[in-house]
């Protein structure tokens, strides 16, 4: 038994936490005691490619799975990418690195993690002599649906239901989803925000009735968000690959700490940066960078977490959040791994929408993490300033980070500082292009290609493929519907 709850303490086997997702009581799962990184990870020499270094840490996580099983999973879950060194480390100027993670078929970090998940759920499911059909749910503000259904799209025993905001993603994004091949995936449109979304994806797994139901039909849910351990794991792998590079590179010495900057809205992203640093890797401060519904912002800086206030829709959407679950599992860190105190704040997260910190918890949080946050136009001019005194595009989340990232340095020493490249700016092109002074039009998959054009940048060929893909996906249901619309979806 290698995991337990955040709320209870159960212990469960690694297969049983990736196949679960979530708790039966409504927690994460969480490493019993967080692996310490091997020598030869610090760094992971230049040779050694992304897929070994993925696998190395795997074995960590998770020791009961079949270790050649493991590496198999490595080897195959980033054959789809379009760059060899996977998560390229770029060089913006002398103090600021990018990891592009966003060179995978969906072109948005979530591949880094969802072309492996469905593969770790199989092997899940083999270990643990599963036989009926699992049965993925998942809500996304953006990026994760549509990299759910890539990773998941007919991989035998398996489905993929995805819940997105109607008004509440990019038009490319919501075009991605609703073109989703595959006999096994379903896409459904919210007439809500993503919190709504979310918060039903999550009643649905805790209704114990409707989990009996589908027993009867041989289908067991699980979850691909990034409160799958499953899924959070595999991003652990990109902060060890993008410290070796730079050390590789000289840009770091041996034993050198690195700031991170990760623009977040579920706080998946930088929680793993959290484990990374927990488990040896030099990693510095960690910041935070919010857009406008800087609720992390605020938790960070005051120790209150409070979601009554305004609720912004901007043009970062894939952090238009409010209830940022990953965020339970640092909380079961920073209450010293009590789990009664930890359910008690969740309890009135749920019962009050608000909870505070006891002083000490938070400044063990503020010892390592700073919150900052960026405004619409703030993002659009970093948008602007970047590509005019570097000639590179980076998409709304990304000048999320950037912009954080510039503010903090006016208070804070500067020295090197990685910052996670989310997307491709082309997933957001009539954003971007209106940042750089293109007029957009009424299109955004044309407004894609006018702006590759303008830039003389490559378009990705994920993004010409839609231009002929058809609509497969058109359901759309209220919240309190979205129980009947996954029974509908799994059961027709």
């Amino acid at each position: 038994m290698t995991y337990i709850c955040t709320r209870t303490r159960e212990q469960v086997s690694s297969a049983q936490a990736i196949l679960r997702g979530l708790s039966p009581a409504g927690g994460l799962y969480i490493k019993e005691a967080l692996p310490k990184a091997s020598p030869d990870m610090l760094p992971f020499p230049a040779d050694v490619s992304y897929a070994r270094r993925a696998a190395a840490v795997l074995r960590l996580f998770f020791p009961d799975l079949d270790g050649d099983k493991l590496d198999e999973i490595a080897e195959a879950s980033y054959r789809r990418f379009d760059h060899p060194a996977i998560a390229p480390v770029t060089m913006l100027d002398d103090q600021t690195a990018l990891l592009e993670l966003y060179h995978g078929p969906t072109l948005a970090f979530k591949d880094m993690a969802l072309q492996m998940l469905p593969r770790l759920v199989r092997l899940a499911a083999q270990t643990l002599g599963e036989t009926r059909e699992i049965a993925i749910l998942t809500a996304t503000s953006g990026d994760t649906g549509k990299a759910a259904l890539e990773g998941f799209q007919d991989v035998p025993g398996t489905s993929c239901t995805v819940f997105y905001p109607l008004d509440g993603v990019s038009k490319l994004q919501q075009k991605q989803m609703v073109t989703s091949a595959g006999e096994n995936t379903h896409v459904i449109a919210v007439r809500g925000n993503f919190d709504d979304a979310q918060t039903g994806v999550k009643a649905i797994f805790n209704d114990r009735a409707f989990a009996e139901k589908l027993n009867e039909r041989q289908i067991v849910l699980s979850s691909a968000n990034s409160i799958n351990i499953g899924r959070l794991v595999p991003q652990v792998v990109y902060y060890f690959s993008a410290w070796s590079d730079l050390v590789n590179s000289g840009r770091l010495q041996p034993g050198e700490p690195l700031d991170v900057c990760v623009p977040t809205g579920n706080f998946g992203d930088i929680l793993a940066a959290w484990y990374a640093k927990h488990m040896g890797l030099p990693l510095g401060r960690l910041l935070c960078a919010s857009n406008h519904n800087r609720v992390l912002t605020d938790f960070i800086n005051t120790g209150v977490y409070d979601i009554h206030r305004p609720f912004h829709k901007t043009i970062s959407p894939s952090m238009d959040i409010l209830i940022s679950s990953n965020l339970e599992r640092l909380l079961f860190e920073l209450v010293g791994r009590d789990e009664k105190t930890l359910a008690d704040l969740m309890r009135r997260l749920k019962a009050d929408g608000r909870y505070e910190l006891p002083e000490d918890a938070l400044t063990a949080l503020q010892k390592e993490f700073a919150g900052v946050s960026a405004d619409d136009s703030e993002t659009v001019e970093t948008i602007r300033q970047v590509y005019r005194t570097c000639g590179q595009l980076v998409d709304p989340h990304t000048a999320v980070g950037l912009c954080a990232l510039k503010k903090y340095r006016e208070t804070a020493p500067a020295r090197l500082t990685l910052v996670n490249a989310t997307a491709s700016p082309f997933k957001f092109s009539q954003d971007v292009g209106s940042a750089i002074g293109l007029t957009p039009g009424d299109d955004a998959l044309k407004d894609a290609f006018r702006l590759a054009d303008a830039t003389r940048l490559p378009l990705p060929q994920a993004i010409e493929k839609l231009a002929s893909a058809p609509v497969r996906h058109t359901a759309v249901t209220e919240i309190a519907d979205m129980p009947q619309a996954v029974w509908q979806a799994l059961c027709p």
